[in-house]
């Protein structure tokens, strides 16, 4: 997976290029969804045009005020060039600019609305993008990912860039335009002092990326610290038995708080380099500011220009240096919200081991014949899990893969619903290689009940409809029924209504197995994996399953993962693994026999030495 802290080499970076560095990433994911939004991105741009137009009014009536008066000699009751007495000119020129800026805030409000929709529904698709290709991923990616990380990745670093989005990035954008439009305007007026007024931008684009850099690379470490806390939040919340069981509260406490201070002095970090680059800049802008007006004031006393033309001036220079304030006060939030989109684009970029290949054509109704030919495995830590095993289990037949930890019984299991694919060799469904059919329909086509129950925090109802999504309420109680689980259920406050805890946690151990076996029973797949289902039930409970078992099993090829060799007498067939192979494959009174001798054996050796 790719680490946060990755970076991209790029020539001779801009000031806001290094303050985004990942902008051009972020906007390939953004760029498909942009189309819809067309007709109000012009909108806003539109608005953005004409509020730009209304600030490069709205100095002008003070410099006809200014100018009257300085021209009257301080006399209401002069005339103008025009005919107008000074008092007029002062009226239509208070009226002038009640309407400017009315007209100014209008359009900045309808700005500001357009591209925060714009923004908003962007990124909310891009969060709905990252969580269904989050799904999509294999099962090697989330061995090795942490899960709080992914979880912050596409909630808070997701809010975090629609919030710079709209707070920073479309003021800048504004003031950027207003920059250019005021530099021509001033430049028309007295181009040798619009040159003073721009003399300090090469400075602070020299200061700002220097200090650009520094902020993003320590706002990429906070983003990555604050993913490592959220792991460690999720992870010690998830295992809150085993938290209290072992008396581990303190020590993850002192975990949490370590990297909780390496958080917070990432920050602080943060945040104080962005205060120098703005003090560096207030510092810049007051420099063109005085020199300006030095050099202003020597221009009208030389009568090159009046003295309203020099407030105008003034006026453009605060406002055309603002984007240069605005890019030092949103730097480091800026940067962080670089830090965020990289985040969420290295998810993105991220490539499922196991793809619908092209061609690959959807399965028909499979009678359940399964064959592993010639399959090696090999994980991505380089272990190799299975060797060319070979393997038939005719439809209809029910045989148990017993053997010892790590020899390979799981990584059947995960073959058979695809969840990754063979490295060498075929697995096949009824003679059909198994990467030629699309992935849903395979994994549509086989039921898994694991040992750990895995319920949502939803509705019984609703947990046992994710076996097949659209199933009715009638299906679904025969399938509760099959599972031996419809008369607990409606012993519940509300039925099959009733909301259960976060991975069932309101109901006991058999009681989640009985939903999960309801939820494989509405699948009505030809082939079944019992993969542990009932390892760690008490005894009554184990009884109830297995009854439930042997009703979602009847007539369908089913795959029994078990260590319980007693758990085997009903099976067709015992295939024993070791070194993921095929040791031994027989009837289960052949298979235990020969399993028992051989742990005799072994135990008679241990004490002869």
């Amino acid at each position: 997976m790719p680490t946060p802290e990755k970076t991209r080499s790029r020539k001779k970076p801009e000031n806001l290029r290094q303050a985004m560095p990942g902008a051009r990433r972020i906007l390939k994911h953004v760029r498909p969804h942009l189309a819809p939004e067309r007709p109000l991105m012009i909108g806003g741009f539109a608005a953005l045009l004409f509020e730009v137009g209304m600030r490069l009014l709205e100095p002008w009536p003070m410099k006809f005020v200014i100018d009257s008066v300085v021209a009257a000699g301080g006399s209401s009751a002069g005339q103008q060039p025009g005919g107008l007495s000074v008092q007029t000119v002062i009226g239509l020129s208070a009226l002038a600019l009640l309407v400017i800026v009315g007209l100014r805030a209008l359009g900045a409000y309808l700005t500001t609305l357009c591209f925060a929709l714009v923004g908003s529904r962007l990124l909310t698709r891009l969060r709905a993008e990252a969580f269904g290709h989050l799904q999509r991923l294999s099962l090697s990616f989330h061995a090795t990912a942490r899960t709080g990380d992914l979880v912050t990745r596409i909630t808070s670093d997701v809010g975090r860039l629609r919030e710079v989005a709209v707070t920073a990035a479309l003021p800048l954008i504004g003031n950027l335009v207003t920059m250019i439009g005021m530099t021509l305007v001033v430049a028309w007026l007295d181009w040798q002092l619009a040159l003073v007024m721009l003399s300090v931008v090469p400075i602070f684009m020299l200061t700002g990326r220097h200090n650009s850099r520094k902020i993003n690379s320590v706002s990429k470490k906070q983003r990555s610290a604050e993913g490592q806390l959220a792991s460690l939040a999720t992870e010690s919340l998830g295992a809150i038995r085993l938290v209290h069981s072992y008396s581990l509260a303190s020590r993850l406490q002192q975990a949490f708080t370590s990297s909780n201070v390496k958080t917070l002095k990432d920050g602080v970090a943060a945040k104080k380099l962005s205060a120098g680059l703005e003090r560096t800049t207030d510092v810049l802008v007051g420099i063109a500011t005085a020199l300006v007006l030095y050099i202003g004031a020597l221009r009208v006393v030389d009568g090159a220009l009046t003295v309203g033309e020099l407030v105008v001036f003034l006026t453009y220079l605060k406002a055309a240096l603002k984007p240069m304030r605005d890019l030092a006060k949103y730097t480091g939030r800026i940067a962080q919200a670089s830090a965020s989109g990289e985040r969420l684009v290295d998810l993105l970029e991220e490539e499922p081991d196991v793809t619908d290949r092209p061609g690959a054509r959807r399965a028909r109704p499979l009678r359940g014949d399964i064959r592993f030919d010639e399959v090696d495995l090999t994980y991505g830590d380089g272990r190799q899990v299975l060797k060319r095993l070979n393997l038939h289990i005719p439809a209809g037949q029910r045989v148990a893969l017993v053997g010892p930890s790590g020899a390979g019984k799981s990584s059947i299991a995960s073959l058979l619903s695809r969840l990754r694919d063979p490295d060498q060799g075929r697995v096949l469904f009824d003679g059909q290689d198994l990467r030629d059919l699309t992935l849903q329909s395979v994994r549509s086509q086989v039921a898994v009940v694991l040992q750990e129950s895995m319920l949502f925090a939803t509705t019984v109802r609703e947990n046992i409809e994710h076996g097949r999504p659209g199933a009715s309420d009638q299906e679904i109680e025969q399938a509760a029924r099959i599972a031996g689980a419809h008369d607990f259920v409606m012993s519940l406050p509300e039925g099959y209504d009733t909301v259960v805890g976060e991975r069932g946690g309101t109901l006991s151990g058999g009681q989640r197995q009985r939903i999960s076996i309801a939820r494989a029973a509405l699948r009505n797949a030809p082939i079944v994996v019992l993969d542990e289902a009932m390892s760690g039930l008490d005894e009554g409970t184990e009884l109830e399953v297995a009854a439930a078992l042997n009703r979602l099993t009847q007539g369908r090829t089913t795959i029994v993962i078990t260590h319980d060799l007693s758990a085997t007498a009903d099976c067709d067939r015992v295939v024993w693994l070791q070194g993921g192979a095929v040791v031994d494959d027989g009837p289960p009174e052949v298979i235990v026999d020969l399993y028992r001798m051989s742990r005799r054996s072994e135990s008679s050796e241990v004490e002869l030495a």
